[in-house]
């Protein structure tokens, strides 16, 4: 079964090597690998053209400007040829068998998501190891940097939404959750490293996936106001230090 992994990335030329040596080291090796670069100004694609040896016979580069993160991931999905499709981005990495566990434990249902436990890196150390089980996607983002979905969720059921800058993948899941149709798969294992400090752990991933819940009736407009007010103090007070 061929699977496709999105690298999204943008002036990445200080973390990208770890990633694409993870895809290489690989285990499981039909891959096709799709790097879609937002037209970086540093050595990001310089390192990537090092590595085209090494990595994936099935490799699609694709460098020119996008709308962020989010539209160059729909970028790569729609260019995809896998079954399943994982995205990891270019400061994560993945664990060498990652996608010999996520075809492993696939159920073979035409709408899926196979997901499993991320390890938390902040300033170099690990800070924790975690999996939230899709059963409370209403109250917690399950780990979006470990899942792999089969191409033809994202055509029954949409892309990312480009109107958020943080939370489209919280909103996206919310989605495939709620149709009652996709099925998710947890792996009980570490399938994906994550390094803290992007915008999904900034306020605004805080405000935006507070704005999701609100809207979809997972939280009381009493507390939507709390957690937008507590955000924005928190934010000032930091921005100070």
């Amino acid at each position: 079964m061929l699977v496709s992994v999105i690298t999204p990335c943008y002036n990445s030329e200080k973390t990208i090597e770890k990633t694409l040596v993870c895809i290489e080291n690989q285990t499981y090796k039909n891959i096709e690998y799709i790097i879609m670069d937002g037209g970086s100004k540093d050595k990001t694609m310089d390192i990537i053209n090092r590595h085209r040896d090494k990595l994936p016979k099935l490799l699609k580069v694709v460098s020119e400007s996008d709308g962020g993160i989010y539209d160059a991931m729909n970028k790569g999905i729609k260019q995809a040829s896998g079954h399943l499709i994982g995205i990891v981005n270019s400061d994560d990495w993945y664990e060498p068998d990652t996608i010999e566990q996520v075809v492993k434990h696939y159920q073979k249902q035409p709408y899926e998501v196979v997901y499993g436990m991320q390890r938390t890196l902040l300033d170099g150390k690990e800070k924790l190891t975690v999996i939230y089980h899709h059963d409370f996607l209403p109250q917690q983002m399950i780990t979006h940097p470990t899942c792999f979905v089969t191409k033809k969720t994202y055509e029954q059921f949409g892309l990312f939404d480009t109107q958020y800058r943080s939370a489209a993948d919280y909103d996206l899941m919310l989605r495939f959750w709620e149709s009652r149709q996709v099925v998710f798969t947890p792996v009980m294992q570490v399938l994906s490293n994550f390094v803290l400090g992007g915008m999904s752990s900034s306020q605004t991933g805080v405000r935006e996936n507070a704005r999701i819940r609100y809207k979809r009736g997972y939280m009381s407009r009493k507390r939507y106001q709390f957690v937008i007010l507590k955000s924005h103090i928190y934010e000032k007070l930091n921005r100070k230090k």
